[in-house]
């Protein structure tokens, strides 16, 4: 057992919340240690899901604007077809190059490096276990920054060749002809845009009224009506009932919401069920660390009950979004650097869904704002409206706002459109700024853009939208 000089910070964990805490600590000159039992830096995030899977993404939709312009001959080509391997090669790339990256980030800041597995031993002692060897870092500050993984139903066993995770369906050497998804929300819906977008037949089944399920309830409805106009099967209100493997092709089962049962073969089914935070065996429970359900229970500081140690990104119950995760990570290190962090505001969390088309929302939805006692009004504007969609034959979709009747405060923007998720950041931070909806009706938006569409939904909340 190696024991380390004191630290002023240990980090177990080098996903969007450990790595960005990491380098924070090492700008404020704190002393810094990571523990990482992955090869590469970047969490599930980089080398498993946020990144690899908009890799994917782009190359799907690229591959439809080619042929969608093929077809309306505003180019003379040959066969278009897809080379599987170039575009896993591409997005094997694309993680490497972000993971060097946060390496080079990580040394640049000064910042220790452990490999092996963190088990807390006590408030200020991390154990690192690699190949038999043993390390004990020691440090004044302790952050948990372990991540979640991908948790399927129960009494389906996720072989990650027939049964996928998110892992196993990032990594197929070849195209599917066809693909079951088991979950309809940002997960399902994202996968299915990608093998739908590359020629696959894909079949979605959420249990829930409609997909997409935390969203507004009408950018579900758009998604689902885009999503069968493009030849995907979508059941919501759907109970898988069974799943077996037979000749490299698996046979699902389920419930219709109308009673049905139906049967599906595919060549893969995609368990798309949701996420569990990564506290098991590392301690917490020997230092008294309280938890919910498997989540750490932090407070507004991200700090635990137990003096000394703190939790940040998905092992804790705020939303599981990358962008949370850094921020937490933020908000912990300059609470251990003295600095009177702001808390956040997770009402002003935004939310993307990178399916095609994209979804971008933030703050209340319809239904969540009238529940918590508003008066409200609504205005939408649809992309088929926008110039700028016109142009580039992307008109699925549009713009709502939820306002409060009386004084016009933004409540919530909801949109689902092409380039969305890059649009609700002006939606966010007038949100932030505390901005009416009359403020963005006096603010002047460049034509052609698609921002106009939050223009326009804004001027029709109250009823004096031009272009409609």
């Amino acid at each position: 057992m190696t024991e380390q000089a004191p630290y002023d910070v240990a980090i177990i964990g080098t996903g969007p919340g450990g790595y960005v805490a990491a380098i924070r600590a090492g700008q404020l000159g704190l002393k810094t240690a990571v523990i990482e039992k992955d090869s590469r830096f970047g969490g599930t995030c980089l080398l498993r899901g946020c990144i690899p899977t908009k890799a994917l993404l782009h190359d799907a939709h690229l591959y439809q604007e080619v042929r969608k312009a093929a077809r309306s001959g505003l180019f003379r080509m040959g066969e278009i077809s897809v080379d599987f391997r170039k575009v896993q090669e591409r997005k094997t790339n694309v993680v490497d190059r972000l993971s060097k990256s946060v390496d080079f980030l990580l040394r640049k800041n000064k910042v220790t490096v452990f490999r092996g597995t963190g088990t807390v031993v006590a408030p200020n002692r991390v154990e690192v276990r690699n190949d038999g060897a043993l390390n004990e870092v020691i440090s004044h500050h302790i952050i948990i920054a372990t991540g979640s993984e991908a948790k399927s139903l129960p009494g389906y066993d996720v072989d990650e060749r027939n049964i996928l995770s998110n892992v196993g369906a990032l990594d197929l050497a070849a195209i599917p002809k066809s693909i079951v998804i088991v979950g309809a929300g940002a997960v399902g819906v994202e996968f299915a845009s990608i093998y739908n977008g590359f020629g696959t037949k894909v079949t979605l089944i959420e249990a829930l009224e409609g997909i997409l399920p935390i969203e507004d309830e009408e950018i579900g409805k758009e998604l689902k009506r885009v999503f069968t106009k493009r030849g995907i099967d979508v059941y919501i209100k759907a109970r898988l009932e069974g799943a077996s493997s037979k000749d490299n092709n698996v046979e699902v089962t389920f419930q219709t919401e109308k009673g049905e049962v139906r049967k599906v073969t595919a060549e893969k089914l995609l368990m798309a069920t949701g996420r569990a935070p990564n506290t098991a065996n590392i301690g917490l429970e020997g230092i008294g660390v309280a938890t919910d359900r498997g989540f750490i229970r932090v407070n507004e500081f991200m700090e635990t009950n137990v003096n000394g140690v703190l939790a940040v990104g998905d092992v804790t119950p705020s939303p599981l979004f990358a962008h949370v995760a850094s921020q937490e990570g933020i908000v912990a290190i300059e609470r251990i650097a003295g600095r009177n962090p702001t808390p956040i505001s997770y009402g002003l969390v935004p939310s993307c869904v990178y399916s095609d088309p994209q979804v971008g929302s933030v703050g209340l939805t319809e239904t969540r704002a009238i529940q918590a006692g508003h008066k409200v009004r609504v205005g939408k504007f649809p992309f088929t409206a926008v110039s700028k969609a016109r142009i580039e034959d992307a008109t699925d979709g549009f713009v709502k706002v939820v306002a409060d009747a009386k004084y016009g405060e933004i409540l919530g923007v909801h949109m689902i459109g092409a380039s969305v998720t890059e649009l609700i950041a002006e939606a966010t931070a007038s949100m932030g700024l505390e901005a009416t909806v009359d403020d963005l009706i006096h603010t002047i938006h460049a034509h052609p853009t698609l921002a106009e569409g939050i223009h326009e939904a804004m001027e029709n909340v109250f009823g004096a939208a031009i272009h409609m």
